[in-house]
């Protein structure tokens, strides 16, 4: 089980810093093969409704649009300030809703709503209302106090009086982006916001009665300074968001087009990029913060931290969670779905979403059957990411395995890590050692049987894992 200890070596990190996987789902996404589609979804639904218990859902809805674009930005979003572009999409929106919808019994209850893009926000309040009464009217919603409906904004484009509307609504969790409050780096990636706007939807979410807020910042950003980012730290803490996610910007141009934007020799070089994630980790824990893990800290009595401390702790596509025991819909464009042993993803592109769903089919372009032996190493790893132990003898009896033979090569590739400090092998179990919890993803890795696949199959490249 991890502890709010956490060290940083440098040297480590440094030898360390690599290319690999974040691991929201194993296998990961590049593995998804289009010999997957829409029959193959309905079956894993179909099979979904079969456990005795029925298992909770959580639904994702990707909205893609936003009026400028974030040169620093990878996710598939849809540049245009044309507002009625959001009524063409929702019209969409609620056919892929109906037709998911009918897929699951309606005693599986709805526990976790979250709004991803994009910008969310790009849809008027009224627009948001529409869509949750939507998908209230063909999903059951839990009416637990536990039950999230959580939204990420753009503060530059929202208002007090808007938040406020939103609560209304249901919303009760909130995602801010702001990456740095330094002038000179917002400048370099197109993204000019204000610390004070910023702080008026802060407050505008504690006033009515958001359950917590949460900061979004990068590290290794163009321009970025230590001074500088010591002040975006520190403006920041003075809003004391429940959560705080601390990203390293992977430069990664050949994959994502508006990248190419940024200058690259203002880049922070690898040196003064390990500095930048240094400051923060020491900053975020000397004023409180429990560090969760891949980048993300809490505060200690908020429910990431608590799902954490009692083993209830999920990671998927929407980052942790604190509800585990769920299947996940994804709807829009781009958007995955993990039901059951199977991951599903939506058409990236706009066009074949839209003619799919037009057609009166569901909107699958690729996804992945998971094998047994995916399902092992997707539980180790998801217990990995989440509680910073592999639980050896739990798995075995699970899986009917000897562990050190199953993962015979994995042990090996470990050896090097466990000689470093990274991870400790008792009897019973493997654990993260406060030298290793940075590097939780090149533990995993050592387990991830798709790394192993030649050139020509493996995976593209990844972000590096710091």
């Amino acid at each position: 089980m991890l502890t709010d200890t956490l060290a940083f070596d440098a040297d480590l990190v440094r030898r360390y810093d690599r290319p690999g996987p974040r691991y929201t789902s194993y296998p990961a996404a590049p593995q998804f093969h289009s010999g997957f589609g829409e029959a193959e979804l309905r079956a894993a639904a179909t099979a979904s409704n079969g456990d005795p218990i029925p298992r909770r859902l959580s639904l994702y809805v990707h909205v893609p649009f936003c009026t400028s674009p974030c040169f620093y930005c990878g996710c598939n979003r849809v540049i245009t300030r044309d507002k009625a572009r959001a009524e063409s999409y929702l019209a969409r929106l609620y056919r892929e809703i109906a037709l998911m919808a009918q897929l699951f019994d309606r005693d599986r209850e709805v526990i976790q709503l979250h709004f991803g893009g994009g910008t969310p926000n790009f849809l008027s309040t009224e627009q948001l209302r529409e869509v949750v009464d939507t998908l209230r009217r063909h999903f059951h919603f839990s009416e637990s106090r536990e039950r999230d409906i959580s939204i990420e904004l753009d503060p530059r484009f929202v208002s007090p009086e808007e938040i406020a509307e939103l609560a209304r609504i249901g919303f009760n969790r909130a995602s801010l982006g702001v990456q740095d409050f330094d002038p000179e780096v917002q400048q370099a990636v197109n993204r000019i916001q204000g610390v004070e706007e910023t702080r008026a939807v802060v407050e505008a979410c504690r006033a009515n009665g958001f359950r917590s807020v949460n900061i979004d910042l990068i590290y290794g950003l163009p321009r970025q300074t230590l001074e500088g980012f010591a002040r975006t730290l520190a403006q920041v803490l003075a809003m004391r968001p429940d959560r705080l996610a601390v990203y390293g910007y992977a430069h990664l141009p050949h994959l994502f087009k508006p990248q190419r934007q940024i200058v690259e020799s203002e880049l922070p070089g690898a040196e003064l990029r390990l500095q930048l994630l240094q400051l923060a980790i020491r900053t975020l824990t000397a004023a409180g913060y429990v560090y969760i893990g891949m980048d993300h800290f809490a505060l200690p009595d908020d429910d990431l931290a608590e799902a954490q401390r009692r083993g209830g702790l999920h990671r998927n596509f929407m980052g942790y969670t604190t509800h585990a025991d769920s299947d996940l819909i994804g709807l829009g464009v781009s958007a995955i779905s993990h039901i059951g042993d199977s991951y599903s993803q939506n058409p990236r592109d706009l066009a074949s979403w839209q003619e799919a769903l037009d057609e009166g089919r569901l909107p699958v372009f690729r996804g992945m059957q998971l094998s047994e032996d995916d399902q092992l190493r997707a539980d180790l790893i998801q217990r990995l990411m989440c509680q910073g132990e592999i639980p050896v003898a739990a798995l075995e009896r699970r899986y009917g395995i000897v562990f050190r033979e199953y993962f015979a090569d994995a042990l090996h590739k470990l050896r090097p890590l466990a000689e470093d400090g990274l991870v400790r092998i008792e009897p019973g179990r493997i654990t993260a050692t406060s030298r290793g919890r940075l590097l939780l993803r090149n533990i995993a890795m050592c387990f991830d049987r798709y790394l192993d696949q030649p050139a020509q199959v493996a995976a593209p490249r990844f972000s590096r894992a710091i």
